[in-house]
């Protein structure tokens, strides 16, 4: 039964779940299951058996003692960070590692370096950041080049007008050239 429950799980976080009575285990669980996460409290030797076929063999090296295994939708940066957030309200929660992508990270320290790491959806922000940081810098030097190019006729369509109104108004005739005189012998 664990077996089928391991197939199609990419990483594990264990905990010891010595200490924790009822209540923060319910409340614990309860969190974990709002991010789509299972925690099962197992046989070490059974859990080992279990992960032998699966992509988390190698995650018995977390296992030591009494261990409850936290696996499921969320992406272990989450549930890295969810744990770390449970251990500051209870000092009791030990942390035993994290194990994902063939690499366990032992340890409470093990389990800060999975949550200074992005999930999927902030590494695919980042990227589509870093593409496009280029061509928002390009476009905003444009535009600014543009609006100082709008300003500077803005500026000259103004002067024009006011030389227009500024210039005295005269009539039709005295704005007529003399004729020439006319020569004499």
């Amino acid at each position: 039964e664990l077996g089928r429950e391991f197939v199609g799980v990419e990483g594990v976080a264990v905990i010891n779940p010595r200490g924790m009575n009822g209540n923060k285990n319910n409340k614990l669980r309860h969190k974990l299951h709002g991010k789509g996460l299972k925690m099962l409290v197992v046989k070490n030797t059974l859990a080992r058996r279990a992960a032998e076929t699966t992509k988390i063999k190698g995650f018995d090296s977390l296992l030591d003692g009494p261990s409850a295994v936290i696996f499921g939708k969320a992406a272990l940066p989450d549930v890295a960070r969810l744990l770390l957030a449970e251990k500051k309200e209870d000092a009791t929660l030990e942390l035993r590692g994290m194990f994902f992508d063939g690499e366990a990270y032992a340890g409470e320290d093990g389990v800060k370096t999975i949550s200074t790491m992005p999930t999927r959806e902030e590494a695919i922000g980042l990227v589509v950041a870093a593409i496009l940081a280029p061509g928002a810098k390009l476009s905003g030097t444009l535009k600014g080049q543009a609006g100082k190019v709008a300003a500077l006729i803005k500026a000259i369509e103004e002067k024009a007008e006011k030389a227009e109104k500024d210039a005295p108004k005269t009539p039709a005739a005295a704005a007529a050239p003399e004729a020439p005189a006319a020569p004499t012998a």
